[in-house]
């Protein structure tokens, strides 16, 4: 049996080693389409503070971990599937035959239609290239400018400050991380951020950039809606990212957001399965398919999607929509559905001058989403009500009352209902 799997991050290396766990006679191959050895992009920002090197965003440390293990390595992008043939077409005309396919391809910058965003010095942060590009201009005193405050951007912007530069952040949405927080979280994010000296335009898009005349090198001119010009030695352009799955235009296997999949993570092709950033998993917990890009879904994925493709039966749980910020020292969280149901019923305290916000959605009697700035204590608690559905019966109005009681309510409710282990778990966060 020849596993294939497109994509060499945290999705692919895991099921990589889960099919070899479990197979240790079949082939498998892993194609990745950089030079370097698998990594995670979640460590770029720590590379860029100099805390870590290059081999410390290594997914794997020892340079024949892949070769111990006996999984091919091959650097390449694919170019198309012929789930006919059960081949794979690489950038170049290679073509791999298979007989299970695992597409891990993760997630690519969005490249906004901006004039001068090829103009040397616009760069994206997405890449070990990318990392050695800003690292080159991102000195201490530099005026940089970020396009973007989403939640990729704001992991950006601490590295960024931690190096000293001159910080410019312009957001399109009207606040800060606008897909994770709601008016009153992503207002105090960008209150925190401007205290913290970044300088910060919501509600601004940029236009266009130019080179910026008579400062000689390669300084720009950054041209925002309304008329204000900013200039910069560097733009970082962090306006989100997509599914990089272009390559599966024509090929029949079917893609929305992502590359849909059911529970086992199969997609509509008997065979074919996918995991991680790329893929629009169905979601037993809301009864819908989601793209959810965060590693521990990453990594449950290519589990799962690996079991199945040796015929073990797995199934996935849950789809996790959880993101955990850290900007600049504040830290914001948004669990479930953060922006409430049609019906539903919320209720939020906010302490601006402590910098304190929590905000809970209700459908019935159960915890569906919430957000929360800098109260890290009811993390484990709202995880566990909101993923368990725990129904709190008369603890709804006392929640409604006093949203702090979260951690009572969890424990009282999950303990009748069974979900003792869980409630052991937020008590431990």
């Amino acid at each position: 049996m020849h596993h294939l799997i497109l994509g060499a991050g945290p999705a692919g290396v895991i099921a990589a080693e889960t099919l070899r766990k479990h197979a240790p006679g079949d082939r498998i191959t892993l194609v990745g389409d950089e030079a370097e050895p698998p990594y995670s992009r979640m460590a770029i920002p720590y590379l860029l503070v100099g805390d870590i090197d290059e081999r410390g965003t290594y997914l794997r440390k020892r340079a024949d971990h892949f070769a111990q293990q006996r999984i091919d390595r091959l650097s390449a992008r694919a170019a198309g599937v012929d789930v006919q043939a059960r081949t794979v077409t690489l950038e170049g005309g290679v073509t791999l035959a298979f007989d299970r396919l695992l597409i891990a391809t993760g997630s690519h910058p969005v490249r906004p239609p901006i004039p001068g965003l090829d103009l040397p010095g616009v760069q994206t942060c997405w890449t070990l290239a990318d990392a050695r590009a800003i690292a080159a201009r991102a000195r201490r005193g530099a005026r940089v400018l970020q396009m973007g405050a989403g939640f990729i951007g704001c992991i950006i912007m601490e590295a960024l400050q931690k190096r000293g530069v001159q910080l410019s952040v312009v957001e399109m949405g009207d606040r800060m991380v606008p897909r994770m927080m709601g008016a009153v979280a992503g207002g105090m994010i960008r209150d925190w951020c401007e205290r913290q000296g970044v300088q910060v335009f919501t509600g601004h898009k940029v236009e266009r950039i130019a080179r910026a005349q008579g400062e000689g090198g390669d300084a720009l001119r950054v041209h925002l809606s309304g008329g204000r010009v900013l200039d910069a030695d560097l733009v970082i352009s962090a306006t989100g990212v997509r599914p990089a799955i272009g390559f599966l235009a024509g090929s029949g296997v079917t893609c929305l957001q992502g590359v849909l999949t059911d529970e086992r993570m199969q997609t509509n092709v008997p065979g074919i399965y996918a995991a991680g950033d790329c893929a629009e998993a169905f979601d037993p917990f809301t009864r819908k398919t989601v793209v959810s890009a965060i590693q521990p879904n990453a990594a449950e994925q290519a589990r799962v999607a690996a079991l199945n493709m040796l015929g073990l039966p797995a199934a996935l749980a849950v789809v996790t929509q959880i993101n955990v910020l850290d900007t600049l020292g504040l830290i914001s969280t948004s669990f479930g559905n953060w922006q409430g149901v049609p019906g539903g019923e919320q209720v939020a305290l906010t302490d601006a001058a402590a910098g304190k916000h929590l905000s809970l959605q209700f459908e019935g009697d159960r915890l569906i989403g919430c957000n929360s700035v800098g109260m890290t204590q009811h993390v484990g608690a709202m995880r566990g009500l909101v993923e368990g559905q725990v129904r709190l019966g008369p603890w709804k109005e006392h929640l409604r009352r006093d949203p702090t009681r979260l951690m009572e309510a969890y424990l009282a409710c999950a303990q009748a209902q069974g979900h003792w282990s869980g409630a052991q778990d937020a008590r431990r966060r």
